[in-house]
């Protein structure tokens, strides 16, 4: 599985200005998780007391989120990003949610994450332990933003003997191949240049190999895929709001022709959505990990 898709960001310092201008877009116009990937993600946790979370490239938390709804004895939630802007709209998205849950914020590269600190009351360590161990891992349209086999070997570190690791991601209108989206594609190359960007960083980069094989050079090579049909209708003002939140058709990325830009789009949107709906049928993909001969 690879995702040349649009995630919530987990990057090295000096690039977070890559989505912090669009947190609370991000929020509003982003597709969350399907709500039978959210099940998937609770029924590999859901006869362990107190299960735990940790979220890589948690964004504004739309797995946690999904996953509170789907697993309501969630006990502790540990969401992990570069952005302080993403950190801060997750907060205040899944604060009212928690009920008896725990959540933890940590700034930092999904890479370089460590847990040294002790889970909080009542999840205290076991004798011995020093810090947390968490359950389920999941990174929602995230990975290709990171240092994959990194991630996979930090994972195998802290992750406690029964844990499932989840890669997630479901592609972009970028990548989406329908007519609304060809025109609507043309149009931002007429703009920023024919090559796909990557905000402020540049092109983007291609993931240089399936996500499978990085999960099969690793030790969480036991994997099974899941492929999860969403239909999605989009209102032409939900495109321009999506749009302002990706890599490739931010506003940074315009300058001073932004506004041109989205009255143009708009136009174009509108014209398409008058002669059918702008419908999108995509596939959520869920990689579920396991490393061989762990406990169930």
């Amino acid at each position: 599985m690879t995702y040349p898709d649009d995630p919530s960001p987990s990057l090295p310092a000096g690039q977070e200005a890559l989505f912090a201008m669009a947190a609370a877009e991000y929020d509003r116009y982003r597709p969350g998780v399907p709500a039978e990937a959210a099940q998937l993600l609770a029924d590999t946790v859901r006869n362990l007391p107190d299960p735990t979370l940790l979220d890589l490239g948690t964004g504004t938390g739309q797995v946690p989120r999904a996953l509170l709804k789907a697993l309501p004895t969630l006990a502790y939630i540990e969401g992990v990003d570069w952005s302080r802007p993403m950190l801060d709209q997750a907060r205040a998205t899944l604060t009212p949610l928690l009920g008896d849950c725990t959540l933890s914020l940590v700034q930092t590269s999904a890479d370089v994450y460590a847990p040294l600190a002790p889970r909080p009351s009542p999840l205290a360590p076991l004798p011995g332990e020093d810090r947390w161990t968490p359950d389920l891992i999941t990174c929602c349209r995230a990975y290709h933003w990171m240092s994959g086999p990194d991630v996979l070997a930090m994972a195998h570190r802290i992750a406690a003997p029964q844990a499932t690791l989840a890669i997630m991601g479901d592609g972009s209108l970028w990548t989406y191949e329908a007519d609304w989206t060809w025109a609507l594609r043309d149009l931002i190359q007429r703009y920023l240049g024919p090559r796909r960007r990557a905000g402020v960083l540049g092109d983007y980069p291609e993931p240089v190999r399936p996500f499978q094989e990085d999960l099969a050079d690793s030790a969480w090579s036991e994997v099974t895929e899941h492929r999860v049909p969403v239909t999605r209708s989009w209102t032409p003002e939900g495109v321009l709001g999506y749009l302002r939140t990706t890599s490739f058709a931010g506003a940074e990325l315009f300058g001073e022709r932004h506004a041109a830009f989205e009255d143009e789009a708009r136009a174009l949107l509108n014209e398409l959505a008058a002669s059918g709906s702008l419908l999108e049928e995509a596939v959520f993909t869920v990689l579920l990990a396991r490393r061989p001969g762990g406990s169930r």
